[in-house]
């Protein structure tokens, strides 16, 4: 007779994975985006400083899109007991949260600059 595992393999970790590359597919996006429209919106003197909210968005991007999978292969070999190190958690949100204070700064020294 089988003994009941109390972990799933597939769900959880792959879900939460699933939603931090959603999160950074959007943010690459709006950098994207960003870098089109930020230099042609500001005055001349400032074009360049344009596309500094839209670099520091794809770097932030391809930074939660690598940090999700290791976390994700970091919790998986914990909850099968292939790891004994518990992963710690809290940093992905705090960069994140960062990330949107530091765009939503960018976002008003745009609105104040370009009227």
């Amino acid at each position: 007779m089988t003994e009941p595992t109390l972990f799933d393999p597939g769900l959880q970790p792959e879900r939460t994975e699933l939603a931090w590359r959603r999160s950074a597919l959007a943010i690459a996006v709006g950098s994207l985006i960003s870098l089109r429209i930020l230099p042609a919106g500001l005055p001349a003197s400032f074009a360049a400083f344009g596309l500094v909210p839209g670099i520091v968005g794809i770097l932030a991007a391809c930074a939660i899109w690598v940090a999700a999978r290791r976390r994700q292969v970091r919790l998986s070999a914990y909850l099968t007991g292939a790891s004994l190190r518990e992963p710690h958690g809290g940093g992905m949100l705090l960069s994140l949260t960062m990330l949107a204070v530091l765009f939503g700064g960018a976002s008003i020294l745009f609105v104040l600059i370009s009227t």
